[in-house]
């Protein structure tokens, strides 16, 4: 009697994807169901240990320790039109913010400034607010969402949106997690990124909920339902693949790894 195939291992940094068509316009979205499945969550002051070269949990900096890259005019306005709100209560810097938020690269990039070799908007440990984004604390401090206050590539993270146009004008917009690649060359000193440590792994929810509101921000409320219907319907008889990160021996960062 012949012996069932054995099942094939996945490679290391293996990802499972679904990708389906708008039903509005010429799109074609793909995502990346493996991350969206994953208990990810953010930890910052949890065990975060920051971008820098070096573990930093104690300075609980997270991913603000470079300031935020601006995506556009809108974004930039947004964030200035909040700051001009923030209190001496939420906002450690705002004596400092008044003499501007926001810095022009040589290559003509907008980000917000840096005070003490991080970003102006975020309070240090020590503060009688408590340390974390103030755009983030005003959001909470008001009921509104943090994806309203906070510069867009901060609400984003780790979700990376991509938009790629074929010359018919058909695009193609991948939504996957933001990986140390993304940062540049930059990203590979990072001694810490969270999508690479299974200590970032801890969320009691699935990130496509999770992170439900910034998925719709991002894709749209009718694209968004399309993904959690399919999402739903296929948990009952499958089982995710695993994200890479819980697999075991991930590298974490320059020469080492972790396991778990």
């Amino acid at each position: 009697m012949p012996r069932p195939p054995l099942p094939v291992p996945a490679p290391p940094d293996a990802h499972e994807w679904i990708s389906f068509e708008d039903p509005d316009e010429a799109r074609t979205w793909v995502f990346d169901v493996t991350f969206l499945l994953s208990a990810w969550t953010c930890i910052f002051g949890g065990g975060c240990q920051g971008v820098l070269t070096g573990p930093a949990a104690e300075m609980e900096q997270g991913c603000c320790s470079y300031g935020a890259h601006f995506t556009d005019d809108d974004d930039v306005r947004r964030v200035r039109a909040v700051a001009r709100e923030l209190t001496d209560e939420q906002w450690q810097f705002k004596a400092r913010g008044r003499r501007g938020t926001v810095t022009t690269e040589a290559d003509g990039t907008r980000v917000t400034r840096l005070i003490d070799d991080a970003c102006i908007f975020l309070n240090r440990p020590g503060f009688p607010g408590g340390p974390g984004c103030a755009l983030h604390r005003a959001a909470l401090d008001a009921g509104r969402r943090p994806l309203e206050t906070k510069p867009d590539v901060c609400w984003q993270l780790p979700l990376r949106r991509e938009d790629s146009v074929a010359s018919d004008g058909h695009v193609t917009t991948t939504l996957s997690q933001w990986d140390r690649r993304h940062w540049g060359d930059g990203g590979q000193e990072f001694s810490w990124w969270c999508t690479e440590s299974a200590d970032a792994f801890v969320g009691r929810r699935p990130v496509y909920l999770e992170m439900g509101e910034e998925l719709v921000a991002l894709a749209g409320p009718a694209v968004y339902g399309m993904l959690g219907e399919y999402l739903r319907a296929r948990a009952p008889g499958s089982v995710p693949l695993p994200h890479p990160a819980m697999r075991g021996g991930r590298t974490t960062g320059p020469g080492t790894t972790r396991s778990r």
